[in-house]
């Protein structure tokens, strides 16, 4: 055993046993996410708790249509099988007995009111916004979360991509909190026996530049 290996533990869990997870160990984990940190302490996170096994049915069934609906726009037959080959993956949420949907608000940047107020360039506006803090935040508050729930005994799937729907899936569960979009979803449960391993990784040197050598 190593210090790390409460992440390299970590992989992503598309099928799950029956049983629950207790509120407590929900909540443990949700506290680990908000403990990620984020830009200027802005704290632009909300999570949503969804254990209704109808509930859940419902939103995979609705990305799923939705889903198909974009696959119909496909301008050519490789464009629609690309699309179309990840859509189990988009709905494996529907095998889990706890989904978390991920909540997310503007960051508020003050540095790009001092630009726009200046009459900066929409070129500088869109640089100042390409880093994507908001999304940066909820990104590393999930990280979170799903270390914190393997490091618990329990699997989890980290998932933007049913956001296509998010529109819908805001409607059907019914939940509003001014400010806030949808940003992602965990599903979360019991990791069912055998699931298939860890991907592998890209080699490191493929991915770390020294500039000091």
């Amino acid at each position: 055993m190593t210090q790390l290996d409460f992440i390299y533990n970590r992989k992503s869990i598309r099928q799950f046993q029956k049983q629950g997870v207790p509120r407590t160990g929900i909540l443990a984990m949700i506290q680990a996410a908000t403990y990620a940190p984020s830009p200027k302490h802005q704290q632009n996170w909300h999570f949503v708790v969804l254990q209704n096994r109808e509930k859940i049915q419902e939103l995979a069934r609705i990305v799923y249509d939705s889903h198909k609906e974009i696959g119909r726009l496909a301008k050519n037959e490789q464009d629609f099988k690309r699309h179309m080959s990840v859509i189990n993956y988009y709905t494996s949420f529907k095998y889990a007995p706890v989904v978390i949907l991920v909540y997310g608000c503007e960051y508020k940047m003050i540095e790009y009111k001092i630009m726009q107020e200046n009459n900066a360039s929409q070129e500088i506006l869109n640089m100042l916004m390409s880093p994507q803090s908001a999304a940066q935040a909820i990104g590393a508050a999930v990280e979170n979360f799903l270390l914190a729930a393997s490091e618990l005994g329990y699997g989890t799937c980290y998932m933007t991509g049913p956001t296509h729907a998010k529109i819908k899936i805001e409607a059907a569960i019914d939940f509003a909190k001014p400010g806030y979009e949808l940003m992602s979803m965990i599903s979360l449960g019991v990791a069912a026996d055998n699931t298939p391993p860890q991907p592998s990784r890209k080699p490191l040197e493929t991915t770390v530049t020294f500039l000091d050598e």
